[in-house]
């Protein structure tokens, strides 16, 4: 059995299974991405271990934890066995203490090879959160409401570009609107687990993200990455409005209209009555492209009020308006030398 520190451990599990044998409770709080729950005990066990502890001491809790995981170390054994034909196996708990040494023992004596994380999920947080930057430029694309950014920058990303797409990692598009569609957003901490591991496998110096506002949907960004977007260039990019209106009736049309209008009143108030009655008619006589410019005006205004409290000289601006959409993502990309202030290879 071996012992390792969080970014030895880490950088193993790009190639080997991660066993997290903490409860399925704490696994779903937050967890190491692509780790594979093999939990030691239930959350009940876990709960009478706990109690049993406090109220007659270490002895007690141990046997009675052995009476728990007797009857199904076999299965335990399987599972590891079913995840790890190479015969290698990276474990961890909360603290690195007696659950993943004991899974780790009982793996190794099933003839599996081990490795535990020193200091468990514990240590592996206070890793993340030291290490988030990784030293990397960030390139932040901006542009008002429905100019394709996510698209945009998924179709940068396919042409080599070093992305991070955090609104798809926080399963929300930032908006009232944004949750529609989506599936369910992870919690904060699982948001940075996820953030941090997207960060990791990008090799280049720099990466691009979308701006946001400090919260996506529920997420909230981490105050120190975010302060580090803020402080970044962001390269605001202008398309035509008819554009614009199309990507939102593309990325809404389809969805359910009583969502759709919840939304609009949960933004009535910063919308105005009028406004918001308005795009609720267009909405539910089929007239999404209405709709759609009656909220670009609102959302128009909520964008350019935080992009006036960015610095003016982080602030470039790139006019798509006189090109083909098929010609964005090369355009934005040949920015990258100018945005980055200095030669990367592969920059033309």
């Amino acid at each position: 059995m071996k012992y390792l520190e969080s970014r030895e451990f880490l950088g193993k599990a790009e190639n080997l299974p991660v066993v997290d044998v903490r409860s399925p409770g704490e696994y779903l709080e937050g967890h190491i991405p692509g780790a594979i729950n093999i939990p030691l005990f239930t959350n009940e066990e876990r709960s009478e271990v706990g109690i049993l502890y406090k109220k007659q001491g270490r002895l007690a809790s141990i046997r009675k934890g052995l009476e728990f995981v007797g009857p199904k170390m076999v299965q335990l054994v399987d599972l590891a066995l079913e995840l790890s034909p190479g015969g290698e196996l990276l474990v961890h708990c909360w603290r690195g203490g007696m659950r993943s040494e004991s899974m780790a023992w009982l793996f190794e004596t099933a003839g599996l090879r081990c490795s535990v994380l020193t200091g468990g999920y514990k240590a592996y947080r206070k890793h993340i959160r030291e290490n988030l930057f990784q030293e990397k430029e960030m390139l932040v694309l901006g542009g008002l409401t429905g100019s394709g950014k996510t698209l945009l920058l998924h179709e940068m990303q396919e042409l080599g570009e070093p992305v991070v797409d955090l609104e798809g990692l926080a399963s929300h598009k930032g908006s009232a609107f944004g949750g529609i569609g989506q599936g369910k957003q992870p919690n904060t901490e699982q948001f940075e687990n996820n953030l941090y591991w997207e960060m990791s496998k990008i090799k280049e110096s720099y990466c691009w993200v979308e701006d946001e506002s400090l919260h996506i949907g529920k997420i909230f960004i981490p105050k120190p990455f975010y302060e580090r977007m803020l402080q970044s260039k962001l390269l605001f990019i202008d398309v035509p409005h008819e554009y614009r209106v199309q990507v939102l009736v593309s990325d809404y049309a389809m969805q359910d209209i009583n969502l759709l209008e919840e939304a609009i009143l949960r933004v009535e108030k910063r919308l105005g009555k009028l406004a918001a009655r308005q795009a609720i008619e267009a909405l539910q006589s089929g007239d999404f492209y209405e709709t759609a410019s009656i909220l670009i005006a609102y959302y128009d205004k909520t964008y350019q009020y935080g992009l006036n409290r960015k610095k003016e000289d982080l602030v470039c601006r790139l006019d798509l308006t006189e090109i083909p959409p098929d010609s964005y993502s090369d355009t934005i990309i040949k920015q990258k030398k100018s945005l980055l202030g200095k030669n990367l290879p592969g920059i033309q």
